[in-house]
């Protein structure tokens, strides 16, 4: 979405098997976050950084890669959360994070989506395959996310 709307935009993941995905998918960058070396490159760099990682994770990492006056925002629900309050003071950085916009903001971003081509990369399964689904989760064996398609129910 970044890139349809004309930003410059970097992945940041810890899998660089997702580099070459990342590229087709229109990044200009990547950055693996479990390479101290590019991570120190990449310090103080990025105006947003928008956080996808569903799980509870240490945000100093993070914080860290956003320039001055720039923002971290998270997208999903973390739980309780610690800041080393200097990753926010140096710099002036900013923690957001995205809330819900409702049925019209996601009516428009649908629009958005579907006049430019975007689309979700997911994996279909049917309904009776949940199991599988949960196992393969388990293992961290899902390449971005499990859709359960419900049409095999009665």
């Amino acid at each position: 979405m970044a890139v349809a709307l004309g930003a410059t935009t970097s992945v940041i993941s810890r899998s660089p098997a997702k580099a070459a995905d990342a590229r087709r998918l229109g990044a200009h960058a990547f950055v693996l976050s479990t390479d101290p070396e590019q991570l120190a490159q990449a310090r103080d760099t990025f105006d947003v950084v928008i956080d996808t990682v569903s799980t509870p994770h240490d945000l100093g990492p993070y914080l860290r890669l956003v320039a001055m006056d720039g923002t971290l925002s998270s997208l999903g629900h973390l739980g309780p959360v610690t800041v080393e309050t200097m990753d926010l003071l140096l710099g002036r950085k900013r923690l957001s994070s995205a809330g819900s916009g409702g049925r019209p903001a996601t009516a428009a971003m649908l629009e958005f989506c579907a006049a430019n081509g975007i689309t979700a990369e997911i994996e279909l399964l049917p309904s009776a395959r949940v199991n599988e689904a949960l196992d393969r989760l388990g293992r961290n064996d899902v390449r971005y996310r499990f859709v359960l398609d419900l049409s095999d129910l009665n």
